[in-house]
């Protein structure tokens, strides 16, 4: 390697000097390393003389301390790294210092520096962002799989549309196409025929991009991936061609979506964060869970209802989301189904990815909200022959099958049906908010304007 990297080192003061020298003399005769500084972050047990000076004089390099030895200086950490322009952070500490959550709280912090994180047995790199838009653009992204993302990225596109700004989305699934794909839901209209056909064509005609072009009738973008990574980052993906497409299509806005946990590596100009209230606290709290909520400028909490949530673990999100990142406005909300067309008078079997222990609110919202009469319902659209069998026990009872368009939305639930002779009707997922206080249209604006605001003054 020809490049020098500039190293910061965490040390501490549970090994004794003459060995944590000998680790970062063995760092510094690296001919691509240079160690411009360490930072002492806890214990005292092999310390005799724990200052600066004394420290930093036998280990040959600058040691930076924190007001209190025994506490992690995770500020520090950062601002030491960031004041050398370290490419790396070397963690040479160990237990009982640190543990693994105190790491990850460390590898955030670095990462949203762009610092490499590494330690003796891993090493955690900053997401790779290709700054190739040249138009305004926000990124969507959540903090796992099944919270809404896609339903939440259609309504802010729909928003966006009605408000005059043209925007085009760029998602990415991992049934995605080999080459990135336009679909334009402004022009074509994409019925359940439209789709079967496309699908017998060997399309993923269920993917994020078509979905996202069925709901907001925009221009969509389909590109694929392959991996997920613990920071956000895929093993592949042809999102960079798809980007580049973005640029080139008739829209002035660039919606680019992520997929499940993963982040789309394409530089934007402004965030919007999904975090499930379903999910498990420590998902949300430790791990890369605050990497993600950090780049947030407007957090949408989903799924903020029992029994996926409760009170009390919703609001212990939002202040937990407040305090890492106090700049972003925080909303939780629920999502209610809402049918793409009239499904009132008529028997329905409903088709959804939303667990089971919440049918009895959806299905009371689409009798009361829509007309219809519920007849059943299946939680299996991810699994197909569970989704098989649940078709089999409804499809003589009803008119109408009514599904979102997810999973098997289209070779098992739009095929069976279309078979069978019922109507299809596909089904959206509207994010509502649960306090009065909250208006979630103009913060979805308000990131837009931003991003406006931010591209025109680059």
């Amino acid at each position: 390697m020809s490049t020098l990297l500039k190293m910061v080192c965490l040390i501490d003061g549970e090994h004794y000097l003459p060995v944590t020298k000998s680790a970062l003399n063995t760092l510094d005769n690296i001919e691509h390393i240079e160690v411009v500084a360490a930072v002492f972050i806890g214990g005292t047990e092999k310390l005799r003389d724990a200052t600066p000076e004394s420290i930093g004089k036998k280990l040959g390099v600058k040691v930076y301390f924190g007001p209190d030895h025994h506490k992690i200086p995770y500020d520090l950490i950062v601002e030491v790294a960031v004041e050398h322009q370290a490419d790396v952070v070397m963690d040479l500490s160990d237990e009982p210092v640190v543990d693994y959550s105190k790491r990850f709280k460390i590898a955030s912090m670095v990462l949203e520096q762009g610092i490499l994180y590494e330690g003796p047995d891993f090493s955690f790199q900053p997401l790779d962002e290709y700054d190739v838009l040249t138009k305004p653009s926000l990124k969507i992204l959540g903090t796992g799989k099944r919270i809404g993302k896609t339903a939440v990225s259609a309504y802010a596109a729909r928003l966006i549309h009605r408000e005059k700004y043209n925007p085009c989305v760029v998602a990415m699934g991992r049934g995605g196409p080999e080459e990135p794909e336009i679909v334009r839901g402004d022009e074509i209209e994409i019925t359940p025929q439209y789709l079967m056909e496309q699908s017998d064509k060997g399309i993923h005609a269920a993917s994020d991009h078509w979905e996202d072009a069925l709901m907001s009738r925009i221009l969509t973008i389909g590109c694929r991936r392959c991996g997920g990574g613990m920071v956000g980052q895929v093993f592949i993906t042809n999102m960079k061609q798809g980007a580049q497409m973005a640029n080139e299509v008739d829209s002035e806005f660039v919606i680019m979506e992520g997929s499940g946990a993963a982040i789309p590596p394409i530089k934007t100009d402004r965030h919007i964060v999904l975090v499930g209230a379903n999910q498990p606290i420590i998902n949300i709290e430790r791990f890369f869970g605050p990497y993600r909520i950090k780049l947030a400028d407007l957090v949408v909490i989903t799924m903020c209802e029992e029994p996926m949530a409760s009170p009390e673990k919703v609001e212990r999100i939002q202040k937990f989301i407040e305090g890492i990142n106090p700049q972003a406005t925080v909303i939780p909300t629920v999502f209610r189904p809402k049918p793409l067309e009239s499904v009132e008078g008529k028997r329905v079997l409903f088709a959804t990815t939303a667990p089971d222990s919440v049918k009895e609110v959806l299905i009371q919202h689409l009798e009361e909200e829509h007309g219809c009469t519920v007849v059943g319902t299946t939680p299996y659209l991810s699994n197909r022959p569970l989704l098989q069998k649940d078709i089999e026990k409804y499809i003589d009872q009803v008119d109408v099958m009514l599904t979102e368009l997810k999973a098997a939305a289209v070779d098992v639930a739009t095929k069976d049906a279309l078979q069978a002779g019922l109507e299809v009707v596909y089904c959206d997922n509207i994010p509502l908010v649960i306090r009065e206080e909250d208006n979630l249209d103009p913060a979805i604006l308000e990131v837009v304007d931003q991003a406006i605001a931010d591209h025109s003054n680059k």
